[in-house]
């Protein structure tokens, strides 16, 4: 299987310098940073180094990954955040429980002995709290719905129209605050693909500046959960 490694930045540089040099090449087929504007010296950085880089047309994490995707060519996605809260040295067992025939799956915060190191209260209650109402609402079996770092087989994507554009009037609005990772877990649960998980801690965020405004995200992502009840998946 052909893997792809998709990682989205945003000013990074420390995360990067500190994260980049333990991600080995035998892990991965291709590497793909999308950038949605720097200019802190995370694009030369990446370009100094050999990575190919490609810069974000628009804003917010799920066009970055929208248009990540467009460019890999891999049978497996991975997504990875440079920031310091997803572990490298996961990316193999992540590939290992792949192979294992799953659609998706996903490195949870919340299985077993790991834990988030980078969780505040709101933001640990917050993600409980959406994964409970996924598995509730949408008969999903998650630890943890809302984590960046999951790995993809490429048909899956296409299956669950992560990458089709907004649908209705709503997330054209809000389009740029919806994300992978919560599209994704909703609507394998609802379609019953065969989704996995393994245990993997979140350190800390390795400096930077967080980028998400956690308030309307969750407001959007509340409203979101409830408009897939009626949108059928494609």
């Amino acid at each position: 299987m052909k893997i792809s490694l998709v990682l989205a930045t945003l000013n990074e540089i420390d995360g990067m310098k500190a994260i980049m040099p333990r991600i080995r090449k035998e892990w991965y087929d291709e590497l793909i940073i999308i950038d949605g504007g720097s200019i802190d010296g995370t694009c030369e950085y990446a370009k100094e180094n050999g990575y190919f880089l490609r810069r974000q047309e628009g804003k917010g994490i799920r066009t970055a990954l929208d248009q990540a995707f467009l460019l890999t060519s891999g049978d497996i996605i991975i997504t990875f955040t440079p920031d310091g809260n997803s572990i490298p040295e996961i990316i193999p067992a992540l590939i290992e429980k792949m192979k294992e025939g799953f659609d998706m799956v996903i490195v949870s915060r919340y299985l077993n002995e790991a834990r988030s190191n980078d969780d505040s209260i709101i933001s640990g209650l917050g993600n409980r709290a959406f994964t409970f109402l996924i598995n509730l609402l949408h008969h999903g079996e998650y630890t943890d719905a809302l984590i960046g770092f999951r790995a993809f087989r490429r048909e899956t994507v296409d299956n669950i129209g992560l990458v089709r554009g907004p649908t209705n009037w709503f997330e054209k609005k809000y389009f740029q605050h919806t994300s992978w990772d919560f599209l994704s877990s909703v609507r394998c649960a609802r379609k019953k693909l065969k989704v996995g998980e393994i245990a993997g801690d979140e350190p800390a965020r390795i400096g930077g500046k967080e980028k998400v405004n956690k308030l309307k995200v969750g407001l959007v992502l509340l409203v979101q959960l409830f408009l897939e009840i009626f949108i059928e998946p494609k």
